[in-house]
Protein backbone atom coordinates (compact mmCIF):
# COMPACT_ATOMS: atom_id res chain seq x y z
CA UNK A 1 0.00 0.00 0.00
CA UNK A 2 0.92 3.56 -0.60
CA UNK A 3 3.46 4.91 1.96
CA UNK A 4 4.22 1.53 3.94
CA UNK A 5 7.48 0.45 3.16
CA UNK A 6 7.87 -2.89 2.12
CA UNK A 7 10.08 -6.01 4.59
CA UNK A 8 11.14 -8.75 3.00
CA UNK A 9 10.00 -11.81 5.52
CA UNK A 10 13.24 -13.32 6.80
CA UNK A 11 13.90 -16.98 6.86
CA UNK A 12 13.02 -19.15 9.43
CA UNK A 13 16.05 -20.69 11.44
CA UNK A 14 16.51 -24.07 10.68
CA UNK A 15 15.67 -26.12 13.99
CA UNK A 16 18.73 -27.08 16.16
CA UNK A 17 19.42 -30.77 15.41
CA UNK A 18 19.30 -33.38 18.50
CA UNK A 19 22.66 -34.23 19.21
CA UNK A 20 23.26 -38.24 18.29
CA UNK A 21 24.79 -40.45 20.44
CA UNK A 22 27.85 -40.06 19.26
CA UNK A 23 27.99 -36.46 20.46
CA UNK A 24 25.76 -37.41 23.95
CA UNK A 25 28.85 -39.89 25.14
CA UNK A 26 31.51 -37.33 24.02
CA UNK A 27 29.95 -34.84 26.09
CA UNK A 28 29.89 -37.25 28.61
CA UNK A 29 33.45 -38.53 28.56
CA UNK A 30 34.84 -34.77 28.16
CA UNK A 31 32.61 -33.93 31.29
CA UNK A 32 34.33 -36.91 33.18
CA UNK A 33 37.34 -36.46 32.41
CA UNK A 34 37.65 -32.57 33.38
CA UNK A 35 36.43 -34.09 36.73
CA UNK A 36 39.89 -34.20 38.89
CA UNK A 37 37.66 -36.75 41.50
CA UNK A 38 37.14 -38.64 38.33
CA UNK A 39 40.65 -38.89 37.61
CA UNK A 40 42.07 -40.06 40.57
CA UNK A 41 39.25 -43.04 41.04
CA UNK A 42 40.40 -43.56 37.39
CA UNK A 43 43.80 -44.13 38.74
CA UNK A 44 43.21 -46.17 42.00
CA UNK A 45 40.56 -48.79 40.03
CA UNK A 46 42.60 -51.74 38.66
CA UNK A 47 40.30 -51.99 35.93
CA UNK A 48 40.82 -48.16 34.50
CA UNK A 49 44.11 -48.18 35.94
CA UNK A 50 46.20 -48.64 33.28
CA UNK A 51 44.30 -46.73 30.39
CA UNK A 52 44.40 -43.63 33.35
CA UNK A 53 48.25 -44.21 33.63
CA UNK A 54 48.95 -44.40 29.73
CA UNK A 55 47.06 -41.18 29.25
CA UNK A 56 48.88 -38.86 31.61
CA UNK A 57 52.26 -40.22 30.46
CA UNK A 58 51.03 -39.63 26.74
CA UNK A 59 49.63 -36.21 28.19
CA UNK A 60 53.16 -35.43 30.01
CA UNK A 61 54.83 -36.62 26.48
CA UNK A 62 53.24 -33.54 24.86
CA UNK A 63 54.56 -31.40 27.32
CA UNK A 64 57.59 -32.29 27.55
CA UNK A 65 58.26 -33.53 24.10
CA UNK A 66 60.41 -30.22 23.23
CA UNK A 67 62.71 -31.39 25.93
CA UNK A 68 62.64 -35.23 24.12
CA UNK A 69 63.96 -33.76 20.90
CA UNK A 70 67.00 -31.39 22.79
CA UNK A 71 68.04 -34.57 24.33
CA UNK A 72 68.17 -36.25 20.95
CA UNK A 73 70.03 -32.94 19.00
CA UNK A 74 72.55 -32.92 21.94
CA UNK A 75 73.40 -36.75 21.41
CA UNK A 76 73.57 -36.21 17.46
CA UNK A 77 75.39 -33.05 17.68
CA UNK A 78 78.25 -34.99 19.84
CA UNK A 79 77.62 -37.96 17.63
CA UNK A 80 76.86 -40.31 20.44
CA UNK A 81 76.02 -43.21 18.51
CA UNK A 82 78.92 -43.28 16.29
CA UNK A 83 81.28 -43.38 19.64
CA UNK A 84 78.85 -45.83 20.89
CA UNK A 85 79.41 -48.38 17.75
CA UNK A 86 82.43 -49.60 18.14
CA UNK A 87 81.67 -50.89 21.77
CA UNK A 88 80.26 -49.88 25.17
CA UNK A 89 82.04 -46.92 26.76
CA UNK A 90 81.99 -45.68 30.61
CA UNK A 91 80.97 -42.39 31.40
CA UNK A 92 83.87 -41.23 32.11
CA UNK A 93 85.16 -42.17 28.44
CA UNK A 94 82.58 -40.72 26.61
CA UNK A 95 83.06 -37.37 28.79
CA UNK A 96 86.48 -37.09 27.54
CA UNK A 97 85.81 -37.41 24.04
CA UNK A 98 82.66 -35.46 23.85
CA UNK A 99 84.40 -32.58 25.95
CA UNK A 100 81.96 -32.35 28.68
CA UNK A 101 82.66 -32.87 32.66
CA UNK A 102 81.56 -36.20 34.06
CA UNK A 103 78.88 -34.82 35.43
CA UNK A 104 77.26 -33.45 32.12
CA UNK A 105 77.85 -36.55 30.28
CA UNK A 106 76.09 -38.46 33.03
CA UNK A 107 73.17 -36.67 32.93
CA UNK A 108 72.74 -36.98 29.33
CA UNK A 109 73.27 -40.10 29.12
CA UNK A 110 70.65 -40.66 31.84
CA UNK A 111 68.15 -38.72 29.77
CA UNK A 112 69.02 -40.82 26.81
CA UNK A 113 68.55 -43.56 28.40
CA UNK A 114 64.93 -42.90 29.40
CA UNK A 115 64.20 -42.13 25.70
CA UNK A 116 65.81 -45.98 24.62
CA UNK A 117 68.71 -43.54 22.83
CA UNK A 118 71.35 -45.38 24.86
CA UNK A 119 71.58 -48.67 27.22
CA UNK A 120 73.16 -49.40 30.86
CA UNK A 121 75.46 -52.08 30.06
CA UNK A 122 77.82 -54.35 32.59
CA UNK A 123 80.99 -52.64 34.60
CA UNK A 124 79.85 -48.84 34.47
CA UNK A 125 79.59 -48.38 30.53
CA UNK A 126 77.12 -47.51 27.97
CA UNK A 127 75.95 -49.16 24.97
CA UNK A 128 73.12 -47.87 22.16
CA UNK A 129 69.76 -48.52 23.11
CA UNK A 130 66.75 -49.80 20.64
CA UNK A 131 66.41 -46.17 19.32
CA UNK A 132 70.16 -45.37 19.10
CA UNK A 133 71.17 -48.13 17.25
CA UNK A 134 69.30 -46.83 13.49
CA UNK A 135 70.83 -43.96 13.88
CA UNK A 136 74.21 -44.77 13.94
CA UNK A 137 76.28 -43.37 10.85
CA UNK A 138 73.11 -42.21 9.67
CA UNK A 139 72.88 -38.79 8.28
CA UNK A 140 69.59 -38.69 6.93
CA UNK A 141 68.26 -38.47 10.58
CA UNK A 142 71.43 -36.42 11.81
CA UNK A 143 70.50 -33.60 9.29
CA UNK A 144 67.16 -33.26 9.73
CA UNK A 145 67.54 -33.10 13.73
CA UNK A 146 70.55 -30.22 13.69
CA UNK A 147 67.66 -28.65 10.82
CA UNK A 148 64.93 -28.39 13.34
CA UNK A 149 66.89 -25.81 15.07
CA UNK A 150 65.24 -23.24 12.08
CA UNK A 151 61.86 -24.40 12.96
CA UNK A 152 62.15 -23.88 16.97
CA UNK A 153 63.58 -20.08 16.10
CA UNK A 154 60.35 -19.88 14.10
CA UNK A 155 58.17 -21.25 16.55
CA UNK A 156 58.77 -19.97 19.41
CA UNK A 157 55.81 -18.01 19.75
CA UNK A 158 53.12 -20.06 18.21
CA UNK A 159 50.47 -17.98 18.33
CA UNK A 160 51.89 -15.48 16.92
CA UNK A 161 52.53 -17.31 13.94
CA UNK A 162 49.19 -18.30 13.35
CA UNK A 163 47.81 -14.66 13.98
CA UNK A 164 50.39 -13.66 11.04
CA UNK A 165 50.44 -16.80 8.44
CA UNK A 166 54.02 -17.01 8.35
CA UNK A 167 56.60 -16.04 10.49
CA UNK A 168 57.94 -12.35 10.39
CA UNK A 169 61.30 -11.42 9.92
CA UNK A 170 63.98 -10.30 12.33
CA UNK A 171 65.84 -6.68 11.21
CA UNK A 172 68.53 -7.13 8.59
CA UNK A 173 68.06 -10.85 8.47
CA UNK A 174 66.39 -10.87 4.94
CA UNK A 175 62.36 -11.85 3.96
CA UNK A 176 60.80 -14.54 5.96
CA UNK A 177 61.60 -16.52 8.73
CA UNK A 178 64.61 -18.94 9.71
CA UNK A 179 62.87 -21.87 7.75
CA UNK A 180 61.75 -19.43 5.30
CA UNK A 181 65.38 -18.17 4.77
CA UNK A 182 66.37 -22.24 5.08
CA UNK A 183 64.01 -22.67 1.91
CA UNK A 184 64.94 -19.50 -0.34
CA UNK A 185 63.01 -20.55 -2.97
CA UNK A 186 59.95 -20.15 -0.22
CA UNK A 187 60.45 -16.49 0.12
CA UNK A 188 61.69 -14.95 -3.43
CA UNK A 189 59.44 -13.98 -6.17
CA UNK A 190 61.69 -14.83 -8.75
CA UNK A 191 63.60 -18.16 -7.39
CA UNK A 192 65.26 -19.03 -10.47
CA UNK A 193 67.86 -16.25 -9.78
CA UNK A 194 69.08 -17.71 -7.16
CA UNK A 195 72.90 -18.09 -7.05
CA UNK A 196 74.45 -21.39 -5.82
CA UNK A 197 75.54 -19.95 -2.10
CA UNK A 198 71.61 -19.74 -1.54
CA UNK A 199 70.63 -23.23 -2.23
CA UNK A 200 73.59 -25.03 -1.04
CA UNK A 201 72.29 -26.00 2.25
CA UNK A 202 68.89 -27.04 1.39
CA UNK A 203 70.26 -28.93 -1.15
CA UNK A 204 72.58 -30.96 0.81
CA UNK A 205 69.96 -31.23 3.58
CA UNK A 206 67.33 -32.92 0.22
CA UNK A 207 70.32 -35.10 -0.62
CA UNK A 208 71.22 -36.23 2.75
CA UNK A 209 67.58 -37.23 3.71
CA UNK A 210 66.87 -38.64 -0.11
CA UNK A 211 67.72 -42.45 0.94
CA UNK A 212 64.87 -42.22 3.67
CA UNK A 213 62.33 -42.31 0.92
CA UNK A 214 64.07 -43.36 -2.51
CA UNK A 215 64.08 -46.66 -2.00
CA UNK A 216 60.45 -46.41 -0.56
CA UNK A 217 59.49 -45.41 -3.96
CA UNK A 218 61.57 -47.32 -5.92
CA UNK A 219 60.56 -50.56 -4.20
CA UNK A 220 57.10 -49.62 -4.71
CA UNK A 221 57.34 -49.25 -8.63
CA UNK A 222 58.70 -50.75 -11.52
CA UNK A 223 60.65 -47.76 -13.17
CA UNK A 224 62.41 -50.08 -15.17
CA UNK A 225 59.59 -50.58 -16.97
CA UNK A 226 60.19 -47.33 -18.65
CA UNK A 227 62.63 -46.01 -20.89
CA UNK A 228 62.94 -41.79 -19.66
CA UNK A 229 62.30 -40.89 -16.34
CA UNK A 230 62.23 -37.38 -15.58
CA UNK A 231 62.26 -36.27 -11.94
CA UNK A 232 60.88 -32.72 -11.53
CA UNK A 233 62.43 -30.59 -8.13
CA UNK A 234 65.21 -33.25 -8.13
CA UNK A 235 67.54 -31.67 -6.15
CA UNK A 236 71.15 -32.57 -6.90
CA UNK A 237 69.88 -35.97 -8.25
CA UNK A 238 70.47 -38.63 -6.14
CA UNK A 239 67.00 -40.19 -6.86
CA UNK A 240 68.13 -40.24 -10.60
CA UNK A 241 71.23 -42.49 -9.25
CA UNK A 242 69.14 -44.67 -7.27
CA UNK A 243 66.60 -45.11 -9.99
CA UNK A 244 69.48 -45.91 -12.73
CA UNK A 245 70.82 -48.40 -9.96
CA UNK A 246 67.30 -50.27 -10.45
CA UNK A 247 66.80 -49.74 -14.59
CA UNK A 248 70.26 -49.72 -16.12
CA UNK A 249 68.49 -49.03 -19.75
CA UNK A 250 66.69 -46.13 -18.41
CA UNK A 251 67.10 -42.94 -19.32
CA UNK A 252 67.56 -39.71 -16.64
CA UNK A 253 65.95 -36.08 -17.04
CA UNK A 254 66.06 -33.53 -14.24
CA UNK A 255 64.52 -30.41 -13.54
CA UNK A 256 65.11 -27.74 -10.99
CA UNK A 257 65.98 -24.42 -9.93
CA UNK A 258 69.03 -23.49 -11.96
CA UNK A 259 71.56 -22.75 -9.15
CA UNK A 260 69.92 -26.34 -8.02
CA UNK A 261 70.42 -28.26 -11.63
CA UNK A 262 74.23 -26.92 -11.95
CA UNK A 263 74.65 -29.07 -8.52
CA UNK A 264 72.91 -32.05 -9.97
CA UNK A 265 75.12 -32.18 -13.10
CA UNK A 266 78.34 -32.41 -11.29
CA UNK A 267 76.91 -35.30 -9.05
CA UNK A 268 75.44 -37.20 -11.61
CA UNK A 269 78.65 -37.26 -13.62
CA UNK A 270 80.74 -38.37 -10.23
CA UNK A 271 78.41 -41.44 -10.02
CA UNK A 272 78.75 -41.95 -14.20
CA UNK A 273 75.64 -40.68 -15.64
CA UNK A 274 76.72 -38.11 -17.20
CA UNK A 275 75.82 -39.96 -20.41
CA UNK A 276 71.97 -40.95 -19.34
CA UNK A 277 71.64 -37.81 -18.14
CA UNK A 278 70.38 -34.54 -19.27
CA UNK A 279 69.60 -31.65 -16.76
CA UNK A 280 67.44 -28.95 -17.37
CA UNK A 281 67.03 -25.68 -14.93
CA UNK A 282 64.05 -23.35 -14.36
CA UNK A 283 61.35 -21.83 -12.38
CA UNK A 284 58.33 -24.88 -13.72
CA UNK A 285 56.19 -21.50 -13.10
CA UNK A 286 57.32 -19.87 -15.88
CA UNK A 287 59.49 -22.74 -17.67
CA UNK A 288 57.74 -25.46 -19.21
CA UNK A 289 58.86 -29.07 -18.02
CA UNK A 290 60.76 -30.49 -20.89
CA UNK A 291 59.43 -33.42 -22.69
CA UNK A 292 60.76 -36.83 -23.48
CA UNK A 293 60.09 -38.72 -20.73
CA UNK A 294 57.04 -41.74 -20.20
CA UNK A 295 57.79 -41.22 -16.63
CA UNK A 296 57.80 -37.99 -14.95
CA UNK A 297 58.20 -38.18 -10.46
CA UNK A 298 57.47 -35.44 -7.85
CA UNK A 299 58.91 -36.49 -5.25
CA UNK A 300 58.17 -34.33 -1.68
CA UNK A 301 57.54 -31.38 -4.17
CA UNK A 302 53.52 -30.98 -4.06
CA UNK A 303 53.60 -30.23 -0.43
CA UNK A 304 55.43 -27.49 -0.36
CA UNK A 305 53.15 -25.77 -2.82
CA UNK A 306 49.55 -23.79 -2.14
CA UNK A 307 46.87 -25.75 -4.06
CA UNK A 308 46.82 -23.14 -6.91
CA UNK A 309 50.48 -23.88 -7.62
CA UNK A 310 50.44 -27.54 -7.12
CA UNK A 311 47.53 -27.59 -9.77
CA UNK A 312 49.84 -25.80 -11.71
CA UNK A 313 52.51 -27.68 -11.32
CA UNK A 314 50.47 -31.21 -11.91
CA UNK A 315 49.04 -29.51 -14.83
CA UNK A 316 52.58 -28.94 -16.82
CA UNK A 317 53.42 -32.69 -15.76
CA UNK A 318 50.33 -33.79 -17.78
CA UNK A 319 51.47 -31.34 -20.90
CA UNK A 320 54.74 -33.02 -20.90
CA UNK A 321 53.82 -36.45 -20.40
CA UNK A 322 52.97 -38.65 -23.78
CA UNK A 323 49.87 -40.55 -23.75
CA UNK A 324 49.93 -43.43 -21.22
CA UNK A 325 52.70 -41.53 -19.33
CA UNK A 326 52.52 -42.41 -16.23
CA UNK A 327 53.31 -39.87 -12.68
CA UNK A 328 54.39 -40.76 -9.92
CA UNK A 329 53.40 -38.41 -7.08
CA UNK A 330 55.37 -38.82 -3.79
CA UNK A 331 55.86 -37.35 -0.15
CA UNK A 332 54.40 -37.94 3.40
CA UNK A 333 50.26 -37.31 3.18
CA UNK A 334 48.33 -36.43 5.96
CA UNK A 335 45.26 -38.69 6.93
CA UNK A 336 48.05 -41.33 7.10
CA UNK A 337 46.76 -44.18 9.43
CA UNK A 338 49.22 -44.67 12.59
CA UNK A 339 51.01 -41.30 11.76
CA UNK A 340 48.22 -38.62 12.28
CA UNK A 341 50.43 -36.26 14.19
CA UNK A 342 52.94 -36.10 11.47
CA UNK A 343 51.01 -34.75 8.91
CA UNK A 344 48.56 -32.77 11.19
CA UNK A 345 50.85 -31.11 13.81
CA UNK A 346 54.28 -31.43 12.16
CA UNK A 347 54.03 -30.97 8.59
CA UNK A 348 51.04 -28.61 9.46
CA UNK A 349 53.36 -26.23 11.21
CA UNK A 350 56.61 -26.79 9.69
CA UNK A 351 54.86 -25.64 6.16
CA UNK A 352 53.10 -22.72 8.00
CA UNK A 353 56.94 -21.89 9.25
CA UNK A 354 58.18 -21.70 6.03
CA UNK A 355 55.58 -19.50 4.65
CA UNK A 356 53.62 -21.96 1.79
CA UNK A 357 52.27 -24.84 1.12
CA UNK A 358 50.17 -27.83 3.22
CA UNK A 359 49.89 -31.29 4.05
CA UNK A 360 47.10 -32.88 1.74
CA UNK A 361 45.77 -36.63 2.55
CA UNK A 362 45.74 -39.11 -0.69
CA UNK A 363 42.09 -38.42 -1.56
CA UNK A 364 43.09 -34.23 -1.62
CA UNK A 365 45.70 -35.06 -4.12
CA UNK A 366 43.76 -37.28 -5.96
CA UNK A 367 41.43 -34.72 -6.28
CA UNK A 368 43.84 -32.67 -7.78
CA UNK A 369 45.65 -35.25 -9.83
CA UNK A 370 42.20 -35.79 -11.72
CA UNK A 371 41.52 -31.90 -11.63
CA UNK A 372 44.90 -31.40 -13.60
CA UNK A 373 43.81 -34.28 -16.45
CA UNK A 374 45.47 -37.52 -14.71
CA UNK A 375 43.44 -40.65 -15.03
CA UNK A 376 43.89 -43.94 -13.15
CA UNK A 377 44.88 -42.95 -10.06
CA UNK A 378 45.82 -45.14 -7.26
CA UNK A 379 47.97 -45.40 -4.35
CA UNK A 380 50.95 -47.90 -4.22
CA UNK A 381 51.79 -49.78 -0.68
CA UNK A 382 55.21 -48.65 0.40
CA UNK A 383 57.22 -50.27 3.62
CA UNK A 384 56.75 -47.21 6.21
CA UNK A 385 53.90 -45.09 5.34
CA UNK A 386 54.90 -42.32 7.58
CA UNK A 387 58.06 -41.31 5.53
CA UNK A 388 56.42 -41.36 2.26
CA UNK A 389 53.36 -42.79 0.58
CA UNK A 390 53.10 -42.70 -3.53
CA UNK A 391 50.08 -41.94 -5.70
CA UNK A 392 50.49 -43.44 -9.41
CA UNK A 393 48.07 -41.33 -12.45
CA UNK A 394 48.31 -42.00 -15.76
CA UNK A 395 47.40 -39.80 -18.78
CA UNK A 396 45.15 -41.82 -20.64
CA UNK A 397 44.55 -41.35 -24.33
CA UNK A 398 41.57 -38.80 -24.96
CA UNK A 399 38.47 -40.24 -25.30
CA UNK A 400 37.19 -41.37 -29.16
Amino acid sequence: MAGESFVAPQPRPAPERAPGWRERWWALRDRLLARPGFRRAAARFPLTRPLARRRARELFDLVAGFVYSQVLSACVQLRLFDLLAASPQTGAALAARCGLDEAAMLRLLEAAESLRLVQRRGGGRWGLGELGAPLVANEAIAALVEHHAALYADLRDPLALLRAGRPQAAPGTGPGGALARYWPYAAYEAPERLAGAHVAAYSTLMTASQPLVADEILGAYPVARHRCLLDVGGGEGLFLVRAAERAPGLRLMLFDLPAVAERARLRLAQAGLAGRASVHGGDFRSTPLPRGADLITLVRVVHDHDDETALGLLRAAFEALPEGGVLLLAEPMAGTAGAQAMGAAYFGFYLLAMGRGRPRTAQQLEALLRQAGFTQVRPLATALPLQTRVLRARRAAPAA
